[in-house]
């Protein structure tokens, strides 16, 4: 029966698939690596959830023999799902990245998920049905995926392509296994630091929305990477200290003093704005153009060291968007850069909207790439 089955699965896989596949052979066994070709084939046929069931549906296997084999090969079959993500992220960076910096985009998102073995779910901030007056909760899992923010060649559009996902257990979760709890910057500070192992050489710049605007976490990448993301408004800066001298007496002083608050600055007639085009503006075929003024300072906060940033206030002149802030701990970019850079992590939703709305709305007799 067993040979039966391979027979059944080599014929029905088609070449050029296993083709295309074959850079990730040497990552599973003989076995999975069979089953693994039916399931990527079933993937790309089935319309709606591409839940196991479905993929073997699609492609004729629902009454097969071996139907719980194909189910064993994400919950028990020996791959490691870390080389596999190693392999992507040196593939797309070669195809798609092959000079220039790599930048990545980091976001959480929450999978609806429930059942009595689902032990890692949590309730967390619905970020698409709240707002900043109406907090919804929603229950499931959290995962934090890297994804790289490049054009792609054929569209001329900037794409989100995920390289690596993990879970962050809630809490609760941690805490009824006896494990220690890790937020969800502990967990973006391990694959960020991850990345950066598997791309030595390359500049590496991480882009992420105000829940990575942490100190330990910028403190942890900077030696290797550049982290871009959104600063408050009354957020601490200092000027650098003064420089010693022979008579300066005591510990070297970190810090200078006190910068005014951004928010200050916005109020301030005296600020001077520059006005700068940002082309790949969303929802603006020419661009947006916004006001934006920028300098460099210490960022700290009390029980972490001081950290040199470059940050950027916006605003929009038309008044329809709130002021914004933004910086980077490369403090060699420009501030024109550090939009345009954080501008393409809107990709991510667009991406994915995108990619959902052609695997249901196509239809199975065309082929899909």
């Amino acid at each position: 029966m067993l040979d039966q089955n391979k027979a059944v699965i080599g014929d029905a896989v088609p070449q050029i698939l296993r083709q295309w596949m074959q850079v990730w052979r040497p990552c599973f066994t003989a076995p999975s690596w069979e089953h693994v070709l039916v399931l990527v084939m079933g993937g790309l046929l089935a319309t709606g959830k591409r839940t196991v069931t479905s993929c073997l549906r699609v492609t004729g296997r629902s009454h097969a023999a071996n139907f719980a084999t194909y189910h064993q090969v994400l919950n028990r079959a020996r791959w490691s799902s870390r080389a596999v993500a190693r392999r992507l992220l040196g593939i797309v960076v070669e195809r798609l990245v092959p000079d220039g910096p790599v930048v990545i985009g980091m976001d959480d998102t929450i999978e609806r998920r429930w059942g009595r073995r689902i032990t890692a779910r949590g309730i967390y901030r619905d970020p698409v049905r709240s707002s900043h007056g109406h907090f919804v909760k929603a229950s499931g899992l959290r995962w934090l995926s890297f994804m790289v923010l490049t054009p792609v060649s054929w569209t001329n559009l900037i794409k989100a392509l995920p390289i690596l996902t993990l879970l962050a257990p809630s809490e609760r979760s941690n805490r009824q296994r006896g494990c220690r709890h890790k937020l969800l910057t502990d967990w973006a500070r391990q694959g960020a630091l991850q990345l950066s192992r598997w791309l030595p050489g390359r500049r590496i710049v991480f882009i992420g929305d105000s829940s990575f605007a942490v100190h330990e976490l910028a403190h942890a990448i900077t030696p290797r990477a550049t982290l871009i993301s959104r600063l408050r408004l009354d957020a601490s800066l200092f000027a650098p200290p003064a420089r010693r001298t022979s008579r300066t007496m005591g510990r070297p002083a970190q810090k200078g003093p006190a910068l005014p608050k951004l928010k200050t600055l916005l109020a301030n007639p005296a600020t001077r704005w520059t006005s700068v085009l940002v082309s790949a503006w969303y929802g603006h075929v020419n661009g947006k153009t916004l006001e934006i003024t920028s300098d460099i300072a210490l960022w700290y906060r009390p029980g972490t060291p001081v950290l040199p940033v470059r940050w950027v206030l916006v605003r929009d002149p038309d008044g329809k968007r709130e002021p914004q802030a933004f910086f980077s701990t490369d403090i060699t970019l420009e501030p024109a850069d550090i939009i345009a850079l954080y501008v393409r992590r809107w990709q991510i939703e667009v991406t994915f909207a995108e990619t959902r709305a052609h695997l249901v709305t196509c239809p199975p007799s065309v082929p899909r790439s």
